[in-house]
């Protein structure tokens, strides 16, 4: 009877509508939810009944149903905060966890370190990155974020670089006497290095020029830092010789002498390299480094490669997601990199909750690598990305949603008056 199906209709509006308005309700709710995105409901018409059998052509429709609700996947405000553990993503990607659940994915940056020293999520879902080998490098090995506890051990010193000048002015009449450093060469600088324990030494540097274009240096320490030595009185550890073009160019430089045996324990006959500059005998340009001009002996700078034990003072993350320390001996290292993940149809990922999502088969399978790349979104630290829920559209969204239940009930009492006046034919 064609009265009794338009009362079905009419629920099927109701249905439908109804939902409608929990989708609405929902992105209100989620207002202020980090990195969430908008949804919409979309209809679809149910299956018509036709009025001419498979010709097609005056058809009655059935009522409506909720087809779909998909994310609208825009990009939502970035807010910068002051937590250094805040990552936001500008783009199409996805973090990358991992929790008792398995692997999921979010847009929500607001992530801390757990007691464990794990970079976690607020629901405790490890946050995947790619780690750093033994030299700082990043390397494409995912695992955990996690920043070590632990004492970093320390580094002997390997090579120590100068760069400096050389006074082609000085004249070749002082003889080098250990008991009387200072005032029997042309001129002396300290460096600092480090043995294999972690101590620093103070190692003075101290050259006399032998003849035109030609030098000799000598590295010494107090003798209380060397086995063997003599507490108060300057112990040599290190010798060698430098030679000029008649440009000032670095022609040449050699170790004639190395005798570190630092004192305490550590290790003996330590091999320390001390570099001047790209020496034209070793295939350099004699451009970059130590030269001979006739100005004031000076040091232009120097640096060592070497340091001593230290714990994790500081932690940062930067715009490509590298997770960075800072120890108590002043170096620094990066510990790791943020994963991203890019789907092909990423509206159809799975929701499971607490601003995470799940892979699914209409989502396709995740392309993970590095940020700012492949498409996969920029990063910003100490940022948040806001949610893409507009409350005056979903007010105008609520007001229309009211409306359209309102007249579907209406075409349930409608039809209501007039069973019922079918009822009355029989009296």
């Amino acid at each position: 009877m064609g009265i009794l199906s338009s009362l079905y209709t009419g629920v099927s509006g109701l249905s439908a509508h109804g939902e409608a308005l929990g989708v609405t309700a929902d992105n209100i709710a989620n207002a202020n939810t980090t990195g969430f995105k908008a949804s919409r409901a979309e209809f679809q018409d149910i299956i018509a009944k036709s009025l001419k059998g498979i010709l097609g052509g005056n058809q009655i429709g059935r009522g409506v149903k909720i087809g779909a609700v998909n994310p609208i996947l825009n990009q939502g405000n970035i807010d910068t905060t002051e937590k250094v553990t805040d990552i936001a993503i500008s783009g199409d990607g996805y973090f990358v966890l991992k929790g008792s659940d398995g692997q999921s994915f979010s847009r929500d940056g607001s992530f801390h370190f757990d007691r464990e020293g794990y970079l976690v999520t607020n629901d405790n879902q490890r946050i995947q990155g790619f780690m750093s080998d033994e030299n700082g490098r990043i390397v494409n090995k995912s695992a955990d974020i996690k920043f070590p506890r632990a004492l970093i051990p320390a580094k002997a010193t390997q090579e120590v670089k100068l760069d400096l000048n050389l006074d082609s002015r000085a004249e070749p009449t002082k003889k080098f006497d250990p008991k009387d450093p200072y005032y029997t060469s042309h001129f002396a600088t300290g460096v600092e290095v480090y043995d294999s324990q972690g101590n620093k030494h103070l190692v003075t540097a101290f050259f006399n020029k032998t003849k035109d274009r030609e030098w000799e240096w000598r590295g010494m320490v107090d003798g209380k830092e060397v086995t063997g030595g003599e507490p108060g009185k300057m112990s040599e550890v290190i010798k060698g010789k430098l030679t000029f073009t008649m440009d000032g160019k670095l022609n040449s430089q050699e170790i004639t002498d190395s005798n570190m045996n630092f004192a305490g324990g550590a290790l003996q006959n330590q091999k320390v390299k001390f570099n001047f500059g790209d020496a034209i005998a070793d295939g350099g340009k004699g451009l970059d480094g130590s030269k001979q001009y006739g100005r004031d002996s000076d040091i232009i700078s120097w640096n060592q490669d070497g340091s001593s034990a230290g714990t994790i003072t500081n932690l940062s993350f930067n715009d490509e997601g590298i997770l960075t320390a800072l120890y108590s001996n002043g170096q620094a290292a990066d510990l790791a990199q943020i994963v991203l993940a890019k789907f092909e149809n990423a509206e159809s990922l799975t929701k499971v909750g607490n601003n995470r999502f799940k892979e699914s088969r209409e989502a396709g399978t995740a392309a993970m690598g590095q940020p700012n790349r492949a498409g996969r979104g920029k990063l910003f630290a100490k940022s948040l990305e806001r949610s893409t829920v507009d409350l005056a559209s979903e007010f105008v969204q609520l007001i229309q949603g009211q409306r359209n239940f309102q007249a579907n009930s209406k075409t349930i009492t409608t039809t209501d008056e007039l069973l019922n006046e079918i009822i009355q034919l029989k009296r």
